[in-house]
């Protein structure tokens, strides 16, 4: 970013990412985008490619050098293996080949004026503007040039120009999608004047409360009310248990609500690590009900599980932030916290909402 800022790009199309380094040293050559090895098609990615070391050995037999360590270049040579002149084509092909979990902002040097966008297990939006369109992985990134966006489903692609968005599936067949607004405004997403996102986020707890209890606590004499948890008060009362799963923080929580079902509600609880969720293989009974916790609503381990519960029969509640992400969209009812954009990586309200 400072580099752009001291050399600025011409162009109407560009993509760029800054990644964890998850594979190979941080370093300028590690770095995206990633380029095919003739230059023309460039890649951006967000996740982990878990067949890439196969994949990788592959195009090294027929010839292609590689020039970083990573598992992102693999995908500029896959696609250029497969390009015959038209780029989604060549993108879907490649994407058939990936095992993991990606989102994936494709250009050509061929075809300047689109961009190709696809996703799998990765979240992945589209901001839709004024004559220009973007991506992202996360809303927040968008927020700032406009309020509208799709969200994107897994092994869904895209194609992206400054006219519109075509989304498809893997086989090219068109998928309607409605457009979703953002609920909050760009400046939610800056620092406000404080000198950290975290600090920022530390001072927006009073408020953060607030906002969650807003329309579901009128009345200390009455009951609390949600509208889209998709259990009705008799399936309640019949539960005969409840697993909390969940990450990080967000465990911490569910871990305090485990306590609060045994001890409030006297309906048997558990409290799992996502990633030890489906180990242990919990036992799923007739009423069992799982509550995900989750932020983001993009927590990987967390989605493995939600999905492994209810592949089990389990009904699944959401406890999120971010409205219409994976696990608001595949849980049976959500319980939003609206908490509003979090940026800072650290955890600020799984303590006090």
């Amino acid at each position: 970013a400072k580099l752009l800022g001291s050399e600025p790009l011409n162009g109407t199309v560009g993509i760029g990412h800054t990644r964890w380094a998850t594979h190979g040293r941080p370093s300028v050559e590690n770095s995206h985008p990633h380029f095919s090895a003739d230059g023309r098609i460039a890649v951006v990615h967000n996740g982990i490619l878990e067949n890439y070391q196969e994949l990788r050995s592959a195009l090294q037999a027929d010839g292609v050098e590689f020039k970083s360590q990573t598992d992102t270049e693999t995908m500029a040579h896959l696609v250029a293996k497969h390009y015959q002149g038209d780029l989604r084509n060549a993108v879907c092909s490649a994407v058939k080949e990936l095992h993991g979990a990606f989102a994936f902002g494709i250009i050509c040097a061929d075809s300047p004026d689109e961009m190709i966008a696809v996703r799998r297990f990765s979240p992945l939006v589209i901001g839709i503007g004024e004559e220009e369109n973007y991506i992202a992985s996360d809303m927040g990134a968008i927020r700032p040039e406009t309020d509208k966006v799709y969200v994107i489903d897994d092994d869904e692609i895209c194609r992206i120009t400054r006219e519109g968005v075509e989304i498809t599936d893997l086989d090219l067949n068109p998928i309607e999608r409605e457009v979703y607004t953002i609920p909050w405004p760009a400046d939610a997403a800056e620092k406000g004047g404080h000198k950290k996102f975290m600090h920022k986020e530390i001072h927006e707890q009073p408020n953060a409360i607030r906002a969650c209890l807003a329309g579901r606590l009128s009345d200390a004499n009455q009951p609390v009310t949600f509208e889209n948890i998709g259990l009705s008060v008799d399936e309640i009362k019949n539960l005969n248990k409840v697993v909390f799963t969940a990450c990080g923080t967000a465990f911490h929580a569910g871990s305090v609500g485990r306590f609060l079902m045994d001890k409030l509600a006297r309906i048997p609880a558990e409290a799992d690590l996502a990633a030890e969720l489906q180990q242990r293989d919990p036992v799923v009974l007739d009423k069992t009900l799982c509550v995900i916790v989750s932020q983001s609503g993009e927590t990987a381990d967390t989605l493995e599980g939600l999905r492994a519960m209810k592949n089990k029969g389990a009904k699944a509640i959401g406890v999120i932030n971010v409205v219409d992400s994976s696990i608001a969209r595949e849980s049976d009812g959500v319980a939003y916290i609206q908490a509003g954009p979090e940026i800072g990586v650290a955890s600020t309200k799984a303590y006090t909402l």
